[in-house]
């Protein structure tokens, strides 16, 4: 905003008859031109406030926040006029009601609340959540799931906790959720038959495991006893089995791919992560190899710019090395963050695909 945009800006609103057609028509224009503050209430507001509208008698202007909290003040919860942002502040109260809700709340009264037409507030809420609303209710309704079933609690406890309406769709969401069944989840892996592998390769020692959906696990590190110990603590109850002669070669081809990513794995995998982690994770195998791009930059393709924590959470979340690329994500300049597997392993691997 130029000058004389600004001082225009100011003078549009200078006396207290403008400034109340402003704020009884909630007027977002307005919005860093002056606050108002009601007496009954103690609250001072941005005039584009959504918030009930108060009787004018009541209403005192004041040109900033500082000026409105000297005069004994308090900032308004939902507008934020105290200088944080009021998209974010609306995103964040989203967030905690989904958190909360026992059945997904209709968007329409989301965006209401948020004071937000319903297409603006959908997209502030994926640019800051990473996610679709839907996508981060189902995501709060999993992890209310696992936690239940964690805790020892029943399949039929666990999913009405969580919020599932019927046993059906619980147990439809399961595999992609859990990656086992409730049951088995909640006994700690029981009844999961999972088959696993130790063996060595250019990066290490690392270990490969895998069910009849797909490769779980391909861990990296350099004590092979350490790697067993984790992965056995993961699936503490699961029935674990040795590697017969069919998955054997499939270790031998994760061997071969970690050699040489650039040829392609080719093997399905049980991908078992959060809905914003899975998104994150397909966008990774989109990243050809040889290639690299900063965390900003993967968030930026995802649709979620300011999402670039929660982006760099999803890579470190990856328990399949190379086979969803997480390595290939780098610091704005191109420095090495960390990686699971050693910040070593990080730079050979990129080392080992830039190589002509």
């Amino acid at each position: 905003m130029d000058a004389q945009t600004e001082r225009h800006t100011r003078t549009a609103w200078d006396s207290d008859a403008a400034r109340w057609r402003a704020v009884a028509a909630r007027d977002r224009s307005a919005d860093g031109a002056f606050v108002y503050a009601v007496e009954t209430t103690g609250v001072y507001c941005r005039p584009g406030c959504a918030s009930r509208r108060p009787r004018p008698e009541n209403v005192r202007y004041f040109a900033g926040a500082a000026e409105a909290e000297a005069a004994g003040f308090r900032a308004c919860r939902r507008c934020r006029p105290d200088g944080a942002e009021p998209a974010a502040a609306a995103v964040t109260a989203a967030c905690r009601t989904l958190e909360a809700a026992e059945e997904m709340p209709a968007l329409a009264a989301l965006a209401e609340s948020a004071g937000l037409s319903l297409s603006r507030f959908q997209r502030l809420f994926r640019e800051r959540a990473g996610v679709t609303p839907r996508a981060y209710f189902a995501a709060c309704r999993d992890g209310r799931a696992r936690t239940a079933l964690a805790s020892g609690a029943g399949v039929t406890a666990a999913l009405h906790e969580a919020g599932f309406g019927s046993s059906g769709r619980f147990y439809e969401a399961a595999p992609a959720m859990l990656g086992m069944t409730p049951g088995a989840f909640r006994a700690g892996g029981a009844g999961e038959t999972v088959r696993f592998a130790l063996g060595h390769c250019s990066l290490g020692e690392v270990l490969v495991a895998g069910t009849d959906r797909g490769l779980c696990a391909i861990e990296l590190g350099d004590d092979p006893a350490a790697l067993l110990a984790g992965f056995q603590h993961r699936f503490r109850r699961a029935r674990l089995e040795g590697g017969d002669a069919a998955f054997e070669d499939r270790v031998a081809r994760v061997v071969g791919f970690l050699d040489d990513p650039a040829a392609g794995l080719g093997l399905p995998l049980d991908i078992r992560g959060t809905a914003f982690q899975r998104r994150v994770w397909q966008a990774l195998t989109e990243i050809p190899a040889g290639q690299a791009v900063t965390y900003a930059e993967l968030a930026q393709r995802l649709g979620v710019p300011r999402a670039v924590r929660a982006v760099a959470g999803a890579c470190a979340a990856n328990r399949l090395a190379v086979a969803i690329p997480c390595h290939r994500v780098v610091r704005t300049g191109g420095g090495l963050a960390g990686y699971r597997w050693g910040i070593a392993r990080k730079r050979a691997l990129l080392d080992r695909e830039a190589a002509p």
